[in-house]
């Protein structure tokens, strides 16, 4: 590999032609992503060459992105900034997978995933945020949701899991209680990871066949191809009485993992101010066309 790189090189001194140099430095670049452990790794399994290369460019990006979540959890800890990011979505929509990748290379000491299972006879009987404000971040921590109140905006009611007046009351009521707690202080970023149906249901099936990951479906996600329609009805609902212009839904298109991911993590970046952000080496301005906030005319994928 090092005498073709050589070669390569050597080729570049004599020739003058610029678009042949051109296909020069792409050809080394692209040697260059083969010899990387994930480059090797795709062509032992056979992957096709233009394939491997994404994937390399993707681990490379989501590093470059997360020293820059490394500076931004510093800072939120030497300033004892307070931080909560919601991820919602509809199942399959890779929201774990999107938590991880924030979550990688942090400090654990400094932040937290809260994932609730269902609420106890206690909790029910309890006033329905309580359960949820105890995970509410403290001083210099970020606190990741995956999922969260908003259960009650979406799952809850198109399985019967609550009352209408429960529902309505929600619906009032988290507006004003999002507005307190941004109102105190917290930095609130509201994530709705957006996939296809047919995203959806090739996700599903994928679980199925995959022993590691059948863990992951519930009697809830069987539904989910079933109830979409309704779904998709109490999804806009959220949508129109819940978007504010100080707690606004974002949207990412995840019907690509990969790109979801980086684009959201790009996403949080851009909006908190933190120590270095000036010297980043790598783009904090997400792709429109991937992350956007909603807008009633947005034409959303699910």
């Amino acid at each position: 590999m090092k005498t073709l790189f050589n070669t390569i090189n050597d080729l570049k001194k004599e020739i003058k032609n610029e678009e042949l140099l051109k296909k020069l430095d792409f050809l080394e670049e692209a040697f260059r992503k083969l010899r990387t452990k994930t480059g090797l790794k795709g062509l032992v399994r056979k992957k096709k060459l233009r394939k491997v290369l994404r994937d390399v460019e993707y681990e490379e990006e989501l590093i470059r992105l997360q020293i820059e979540l490394i500076k931004l959890q510093n800072w939120v800890y030497e300033n004892k900034k307070r931080v909560m990011i919601i991820y919602e979505g509809r199942d399959a929509a890779g929201k774990g997978g999107a938590i991880k990748r924030f979550t990688e290379h942090l400090n654990p000491r400094k932040y937290r995933v809260v994932a609730l299972p269902k609420p106890t006879e206690v909790e029910t009987g309890q006033f329905y945020f309580q359960r949820y404000f105890k995970h509410l971040p403290d001083p210099g921590e970020i606190v990741f949701f995956d999922r969260s109140w908003y259960n009650r905006a979406i799952v809850e009611p198109v399985f019967g899991f609550c009352t209408p007046e429960q529902y309505e009351k929600f619906m009032m009521e988290v507006p004003e209680i999002e507005h307190a707690l941004i109102d105190d202080g917290i930095i609130m970023i509201k994530f709705w990871f957006s996939i296809s149906k047919e995203t959806q249901k090739k996700r599903f099936d994928e679980r199925m066949k995959n022993p590691l990951k059948q863990w992951k479906l519930s009697p809830v996600d069987k539904k989910a191809q079933e109830l979409w329609d309704e779904i998709t009805h109490y999804k806009e609902e959220m949508f129109s009485r819940t978007h504010t212009s100080y707690s606004p839904w974002i949207i990412v298109n995840s019907n690509d993992k990969k790109t979801a991911r980086l684009e959201s993590i790009r996403y949080v970046l851009s909006q908190i101010p933190y120590d270095g952000k000036k010297d980043a080496k790598v783009s904090l301005h997400p792709d429109p066309d991937i992350v956007q906030r909603y807008h009633r005319k947005n034409l959303q994928l699910d």
